[in-house]
């Protein structure tokens, strides 16, 4: 089950609780981020936005934080403040609802030379495009600056529209979701010709009349597949991101939304991400997937998640939102922890994440009402978006 507005999944409508249970929670919520949970760890409120769907950090610029707003804008904050004008407003090209807007915003290395950046957003026709702009100033956009760097085709449906940017080093992965429906009906996700329900990777930068260039070392170049393809067999992998901390090379956890059971957590190194089938739209979880448009063959040699949990914990969840693996710029009741949530439950939960499984899961005691993504800033400090409006930090107690 996935929520009505932004949650990355099927379109099957919540129940929403009565105008009391709204007001409680949000008291709680104030209570929690005013006093902290029995773990060490706070919510701090920075402001209120509209619909936000993602926070980053800029390289470069550690006084800033930019935060994506649904609609189209990504309204940007000074040393805590709010500046009058966004950074970029680009709401009259995207195509915005339910789960269909502008998604993410990345920032390469070498941001503070080059001026670009890349944003994620869904179109009036509702196709997923990658945009380079550049920046005017520190704290504005070159609107006029924009460059189409990959546009793919997503109009059967509205949902599974992925929507993360991730740089490592000066290479983009992103990740995009099955197409739509309930069982990816087109088995997208496990087809190599297609660029659905995969994790992808490119170089952003032009060169020699292209838009963006394939590493060579991708692994379907060369072979039956498109080139762009890391990773397949994922149904809708919206909040993913980089483990930079707890080895010596780099790992990466990706938080892939479930169907009608079960959420997942696949957590491997780089390396091993490459080229490799997370299973979808064979397996939900650890699970078979046998319900609707179901019937795909166990492919084998899949990469299994590290964890999975039912849509019956926490009082009724639904739909697993990603975060990171937490820093020295994080509450040190959280170092080396992974932070998620569920857009359903409310909750906050943090494991130790291990590549052959995840250890210690448990509840931070602390909910944030629809929480629709987790953010990292450029000095580690790690934030939790509310498709209501408020975007926190979490502090230490």
């Amino acid at each position: 089950m996935d929520g009505p507005f932004l949650v990355p999944g099927t379109f099957l409508q919540m129940q929403r609780g009565s105008v009391t249970a709204v007001l409680l929670a949000a008291l709680a919520a104030v209570f929690l981020a005013a006093c902290g949970s029995a773990q060490g760890v706070g919510l701090k409120r920075i402001g209120s936005f509209d619909s936000p769907t993602y926070v980053t950090g800029a390289p470069g610029f550690p006084k800033l934080l930019f935060v994506v707003e649904q609609p189209g804008r990504v309204e940007v904050l000074r040393s805590g403040h709010r500046l009058s004008s966004p950074f970029l407003d680009i709401s009259d090209l995207v195509g915005s609802g339910g789960e269909r807007g502008l998604l993410s915003i990345a920032f390469p290395p070498d941001y503070a030379k080059s001026r670009r950046f890349y944003v994620y957003y869904t179109d009036e026709t509702g196709d997923i495009r990658i945009e380079e702009f550049k920046r005017k100033s520190a704290t504005r956009a070159a609107r006029g600056s924009h460059r189409t760097v990959i546009r793919i085709p997503h109009r059967t449906n509205s949902n599974h529209n992925g929507g993360q940017l991730q740089f490592l080093g000066h290479l983009l992965y992103f990740g995009t979701g099955d197409g739509g429906s309930a069982g990816d009906p087109p088995n997208n996700a496990q087809n190599k010709e297609s660029l659905l329900g995969k994790l992808l990777r490119i170089d952003p930068r032009p060169r020699n009349g292209s838009p963006y260039t394939v590493p060579a070392h991708n692994p379907f170049v060369g072979r039956s597949g498109r080139d762009e393809i890391f990773s397949y067999g994922l149904r809708n992998p919206f909040r993913f991101s980089f483990d930079r901390l707890t080895a010596g090379q780099p790992r990466i956890a990706i938080a892939d939304v479930g169907q009608n059971h079960f959420e997942e957590l696949d957590y491997t190194t780089v390396g091993a991400a490459s080229g490799a089938n997370f299973g979808w739209d064979a397996l939900e979880g650890f699970a078979p997937y046998r319900e609707e448009n179901s019937g795909t063959p166990d492919p084998g040699g899949t990469t299994k998640p590290v964890m999975a949990y039912s849509h019956d914990r926490d009082g009724g969840s639904c739909s697993i939102i990603g975060g990171y693996v937490v820093g020295p710029g994080g509450p040190p009741a959280l170092r080396g922890r992974y932070v998620y949530g569920d857009y359903c439950s409310g909750q906050l939960r943090s494991l130790v994440p291990h590549l052959h499984g995840a250890a210690h899961d448990r509840r931070l005691g602390l909910s944030v009402s629809s929480p629709t993504s987790l953010g990292e800033d450029d000095r580690g400090r790690i934030y939790v978006t509310s498709q209501d409006g408020p975007v926190y930090r979490l502090v230490a107690r």
